[in-house]
């Protein structure tokens, strides 16, 4: 009762659930409710404005429109929830270690502070240079700009936590210090992980996009949501239509994501409660 009645004060919560399941679900079953295939062209259709056949009409190769937003879906909320998980678990580990073997703290954050200098995006574009683009190099080249910043939150809970006298009387008392750090420091750090996760995830989205946008990313024989928008922003003026849908999902899926995030810090966060 006590999460149903939390979960009731933060309608921000549910609000944000419920669009992300309604997205995934309609990423899960876009091969069932799509009317054709997104790949298929055909020149004669092209440029269609929506009607009964096209609901969302058809771009410049008269692949429908409708089709191809709904296996976009299937790319942006891959990619954000693998690199909110990647993110997460590895700056897990590199917070732990930084946090709590002091020899290998300075080389560690040294090597975080390096990453998180570089502007997200242009490290990203720059890797995906040098791996090639795919969804799972797109993948690899956003989890890796996003590790610093879990790092950096767990390693600080871990210093606030490290010398507390609970800490200090569980070495005293002989416990293994691999079993301090699973037992007691680790779950004392997982609330701001998880908030931090949301907010990753909703990033990851936005830089993909932005990736597939310029060519960088997610290769346009695979629909994704920016490659979509960048192949209809030439007709933005004639064709509205090619570049509102899946800006639309985009905004509302970012925008889901971002309001979950908010929620869970505020029903999550002893002190606001």
């Amino acid at each position: 009762m006590t999460i149903l009645s939390a979960i009731r004060r933060h309608p921000s919560v549910v609000f944000g659930a419920t669009v992300v399941l309604v997205l995934a679900t309609i990423a899960i079953l876009a091969p069932w409710l799509g009317t054709v295939d997104p790949t298929a062209m055909s020149p004669a259709m092209r440029n269609r404005a929506p009607s009964a056949e096209h609901w969302f009409g058809t771009d410049s190769f008269g692949r429908d429109i409708y089709s191809r937003v709904l296996y976009g879906a299937r790319v942006s909320l891959t990619v954000g929830l693998s690199v909110a998980v990647i993110a997460s678990l590895i700056g897990i580990v590199i917070g732990l270690l930084a946090g709590y073997v002091r020899v290998l703290e300075g080389p560690l954050m040294r090597l975080m502070d390096a990453i998180i200098s570089i502007p997200s995006i242009l490290l990203a574009i720059a890797l995906m240079t040098l791996i090639g683009g795919s969804v799972v190099n797109v993948i690899i080249a956003i989890a890796i700009t996003e590790i610093p910043t879990v790092a950096r939150l767990v390693r600080a809970g871990v210093l606030s936590l490290r010398n507390k006298p609970y800490i200090e009387a569980a070495l005293t008392g002989g416990t293994p210090e691999w079993k301090i750090v699973l037992k007691h420091i680790l779950p004392n750090t997982m609330t701001p992980v998880i908030i931090a996760a949301t907010f990753i995830c909703a990033s990851a989205m936005v830089v993909e996009s932005i990736l597939s946008f310029i060519g960088a990313g997610t290769p346009s024989s695979i629909p994704s949501w920016g490659n979509i928008i960048s192949e209809g922003r030439t007709l933005w003026q004639v064709k509205p239509h090619i570049v509102f849908f899946p800006a639309a999902f985009l905004s509302v899926c970012i925008l889901a994501v971002n309001v979950l995030g908010d929620g869970l810090r505020d029903m999550l966060d002893p002190r606001a409660r």
